[in-house]
């Protein structure tokens, strides 16, 4: 997970660029900028390399899929089906707009299950998010046959797989809409940022007044001219953070490939002990790799190893998502009891805590035997040899420990 990995030169030309204008707002000062505009120069890379006709910047991953649901035309009673391992601000975008978040069942994808998908659909069924977690992706074929099937909207939440791909298109550009975040530890980072991504214009015209004051953007170099077809919120970003995001993206065929180089050495070294298996991913050569994702026999065994590796000093890196606070449904307590600042209708408040307090089993199945290693591309070949070979003392000792018990 590259991002403040690579912080250089070229961070540092373009943000100085910016500076030396002093004009640290996206838009307007057309004159005082003298040309600079790193947002709309930011955009026309993402379109060119990521191969969507429209992108809209915006302050951070939570407001592009905020500003993206709007867009689409979702809003309070609309209900959204996503994933039960999800990061809080897929669920946190839905309550935004008054919408209902209905919390399905993973598979060893790590991503919606498409039956539990198909099981939840109702008559109140808008939008189908699946979330590209940890690098890879979910069953997309399925999924867009789904949508299809139940003139359903399909928003892609790829905030953690910047750079995948699903059979030749990328991540975040096969749905009606999709999202990246360019947050501190992004694949791509702007420190903080976002982007809605589309090919339909009327998403690209509504997410770009939606993220400023509802602004139509057509009064020319005098903003007090712009109309306001409809109410919207400031969720801009600024000059700054897309100068960041600028010297990011022209790396980012860089940091895949040592990204992929860094996973598969260290999965071939955890690959030597049997009863480790690893994560489907549904187009291998698409994953990003910013994550190895494997799965051991069950739950106990898990605990232990993450046990293990927390008292070898060597759990860093490691993710138990099953216990996780930010991203998987058994820690969400404050969704569970739909606890917010600001009231909920009495129907979104009840709705919300029900699907929030099913049953997620089968997700526990999988979760529960998950651990995550995050790859650094600043690894060399002798420390990734010596990490996993740390990794693999553990796990064997483990597994000797257990058989011993059984």
């Amino acid at each position: 997970m590259p991002g403040f990995e690579f912080f250089g030169a070229e961070e540092r030309k373009e943000v100085n660029d910016v500076l030396e204008t002093g004009i640290l707002m996206r838009y307007g000062f057309d004159g005082p900028r003298k040309g600079i505009w790193k947002a709309k120069e930011l955009e026309e890379a993402i379109c060119e390399t990521f191969g969507c006709k429209h992108a809209q910047l915006v302050s951070s991953g939570t407001a592009a899929l905020t500003a993206a649901m709007s867009a689409l035309g979702i809003g309070y009673g609309d209900e959204i089906i996503l994933p039960a391992f999800t990061f809080v601000a897929s669920f946190e975008a839905v309550l935004s707009v008054g919408a209902i978040p209905v919390l399905v069942d993973v598979d060893d994808t790590l991503t919606l299950n498409p039956a539990a998908v198909r099981n939840a659909i109702t008559s109140k069924t808008k939008c189908v998010m699946p979330v590209h977690m940890c690098g890879s992706m979910a069953d997309m074929d399925a999924l867009v046959a789904i949508c299809k099937e139940h003139n359903l909207i399909l928003l892609e939440d790829a905030c953690q797989s910047i750079g995948a791909t699903y059979k030749g298109k990328k991540l975040g550009t096969i749905g009606d809409a999709g999202t990246f975040s360019f947050d501190f530890v992004k694949m791509i980072t702007c420190a903080e940022g976002g982007v809605v991504m589309s090919n339909r214009e009327d998403v690209y015209i509504n997410t770009d007044g939606y993220s400023d004051h509802g602004h139509d953007h057509k009064g020319g170099l005098d903003r007090g001219a712009d109309l306001h077809p409809f109410i919207g919120y400031n969720f801009r970003i600024s000059e700054l953070h897309a100068a960041v995001g600028l010297a990011q993206i022209k790396k980012l065929d860089n940091f895949l490939n040592l990204q992929r180089n860094n996973n598969k050495m260290l999965r071939q070294i955890l690959a030597a002990i049997p009863e480790i298996s690893f994560r489907r991913v549904p187009d291998e050569a698409g994953d990003s790799c910013s994550f190895l994702s494997w799965f051991l026999p069950t739950e106990a065994i898990t605990k232990a190893v993450v046990a293990e590796l927390k008292a070898q000093g060597i759990l860093a890196g490691n993710f138990y998502w099953f216990v996780n606070n930010w991203h998987y449904i058994s820690k969400w307590d404050h969704l569970k009891n739909a606890i917010t600042l600001n009231h909920l209708h009495p129907d979104l408040k009840t709705a919300v805590m029900h699907h929030a307090n099913k049953d997620f089993s089968a997700s526990d199945a999988v979760m529960g035997r998950c651990i995550s290693t995050a790859i650094s591309l600043l690894w060399t070949p002798e420390q990734i040899k010596v990490k996993g070979e740390q990794m693999v003392t553990v796990i064997n000792k483990v597994l000797k420990a257990q058989q011993v018990t059984a």
